[in-house]
């Protein structure tokens, strides 16, 4: 059983509530849109990270991370990417690699906007955790927290970490 913590689209803010959010997560996962090295270090340092590029990251954060993301945690397939789309609208570039390698999850950011949905097509949960960052026309930073256990994700929490203007 794995327990993660997901976020996207920092671009550069650190928020000392990742910490608290976090510590009791065995990984954290963030899909893109990081902006800064430092900042992906910060994360690094609370738990292990798994992170791949957004449009928005530099040249240092693309050489270290990549567009799109497949792995395995316990016996879930999961597929990670930056500008992925939704279930019945996905982003034309990713759509054959995500409709190839059949993800049980398909987690991206870009939007801003927390979205969590199945999709049933692909069998398939998709989940974008909206944007943790200041920088955008969010008007609430979130991140997610789940657990992995086996194939099943499961114990799913949305976490408001206050206004975009704080």
């Amino acid at each position: 059983m794995k327990r993660i913590g997901l976020l996207s689209d920092t671009h550069s803010w650190w928020d000392e509530k990742y910490i608290t959010f976090f510590s009791s997560c065995d990984e954290i996962w963030h899909s893109g849109d990081i902006g800064s090295e430092s900042l992906a270090e910060k994360l690094a340092h609370v738990r292990p990270l798994r992170a791949v590029y957004g449009n928005i990251d530099g040249a240092d954060l693309r050489m270290k991370y990549s567009k799109t993301v497949h792995f395995t945690v316990e016996e879930c397939r999961v597929m990670m990417t930056h500008i992925g789309g939704y279930p019945g609208r996905y982003e034309p570039s990713i759509r054959a690699e995500l409709f190839e390698s059949k993800p049980h999850l398909f987690v991206a950011g870009h939007s801003h906007i927390l979205k969590i949905m199945f999709d049933k097509r692909l069998n398939c949960l998709h989940i974008n955790p909206g944007a943790a960052g200041k920088s955008g026309f969010h008007q609430v930073r979130t991140l997610v927290r789940f657990t992995i256990d086996g194939a099943e994700i499961k114990d799913l929490e949305v976490i408001e970490l206050g206004s975009r203007e704080l």
